[in-house]
């Protein structure tokens, strides 16, 4: 019987490759850490091809990059109301750790390191400024409108609280890995964010 010629069948279509990439990553992630992950690994592993990746994705940080990014914070209606600062901020950053979680604690685990350069830019600034959609930069905006509605003291730095207030974040995240999975990381950052924050709350509005 004669052999059938022509196109060969797609192996994937382009967003099911894209996919490909990043499920394989974070299996990657949850077994060897993301300080792991190299470009060839995660074609290697994904039986895709490096041409394909660079379809997708401009470099490996910009694949962890994903995992931050994939929404704009500006984007998420919080339920917690202006008055309860901090619990608006706690809620802004469980929506970021709540993406992790969903991943598995593993990935949350091996994704928070101190190797990991993606994870680094996306929690740092540039030109003193955060980059727009970032939760850093959410989490700017609400302080400044907290600041406005007479809830915070006027001499409050918002961008500095939010750069403390990252940090706390990542200290709370970095604890809960130590524990093995066994803080409630929500109630930690809720006790922390509500300490700092105490000495730059007005006990009135417009104080």
């Amino acid at each position: 019987m004669a052999e059938k010629r022509g196109r060969p069948p797609k192996t994937a279509e382009p967003q099911d490759a894209k996919q490909k990439l990043i499920d394989t990553t974070v299996e990657l992630i949850k077994k060897y850490g993301a300080d792991s992950i190299t470009i060839r690994n995660v074609c290697e592993e994904a039986g895709l091809s490096i041409g394909t990746f660079y379809h997708h994705f401009k470099n490996k940080d910009d694949l962890l990059m994903h995992f931050v990014r994939e929404a704009s914070f500006d984007s998420f209606v919080l339920e917690t109301p202006l008055s309860d600062v901090a619990g608006r901020v706690c809620e802004l950053y469980m929506h970021l750790i709540d993406r992790y979680l969903a991943l598995g604690e593993e990935f949350m685990k091996s994704f928070y390191t101190t190797g990991n350069k993606a994870l680094s830019a996306y929690m740092g600034q540039s030109d003193g400024c955060f980059a727009e959609g970032t939760v850093m930069a959410r989490c700017e905006k609400e302080l400044l409108a907290a600041q406005e509605q007479g809830l915070l003291k006027k001499e409050a730095d918002a961008h500095t609280m939010s750069m403390d207030i990252c940090t706390i974040v990542k200290g709370c995240v970095f604890e809960w890995a130590l524990n093995d999975g066994e803080m409630d990381i929500e109630e930690s950052l809720k006790r922390i964010v509500s300490s700092y924050l105490c000495k730059w709350l007005n006990t009135l509005p417009n104080e």
